[in-house]
């Protein structure tokens, strides 16, 4: 079994927008909460911060930690495919607000644009289960 271990980051803005990441990568196409894979050694926190800066141009500072999702997912559903094993994936979601920086797409990555959203125009977007499951954690569902 692999494993990914990942943090993501629910920023909301003073006019209760939620900024989200288009996930674009292999057969799927999704809104997602910003943020994606730590690298070898590195902080949760830190790698956050990373992820959020890379897919939206915005610097944050991270708040508290909201909470830890965990997910198998078996090979056939695995992305790209061709995966033999399951995937075991730690999400880390910790709360962040804007320090700095400005609204920018993502160019050569795993997302492919961002922006915010009114937490009621969410339930029209197409997205991934981690939307709903990092905002539940805010309590903003």
């Amino acid at each position: 079994m692999d494993l990914r271990v990942a943090a993501y980051a629910v920023v909301v803005d003073d006019d209760r927008r939620v900024l989200l990441a288009h996930w674009n990568e292999g057969r799927k196409a999704a809104w997602t909460m910003p943020g994606g894979g730590l690298e070898a050694g590195e902080d949760p926190e830190y790698a956050a911060r990373r992820e959020v800066f890379e897919e939206t141009g915005y610097r944050v500072e991270i708040g508290e930690l909201l909470g830890i999702h965990s997910r198998v997912i078996p090979p056939a559903h695995r992305i790209p495919d061709g995966s033999t094993s399951p995937l075991h994936t730690l999400r880390i979601v910790y709360r962040a607000t804007v320090k700095g920086g400005r609204l920018r797409h993502e160019v050569g990555g795993t997302t492919d644009r961002a922006d915010w959203f009114p937490l009621p125009a969410i339930d029209d977007l197409h997205r991934v289960k981690l939307v709903d499951i990092a905002l539940s954690m805010a309590g903003l569902r």
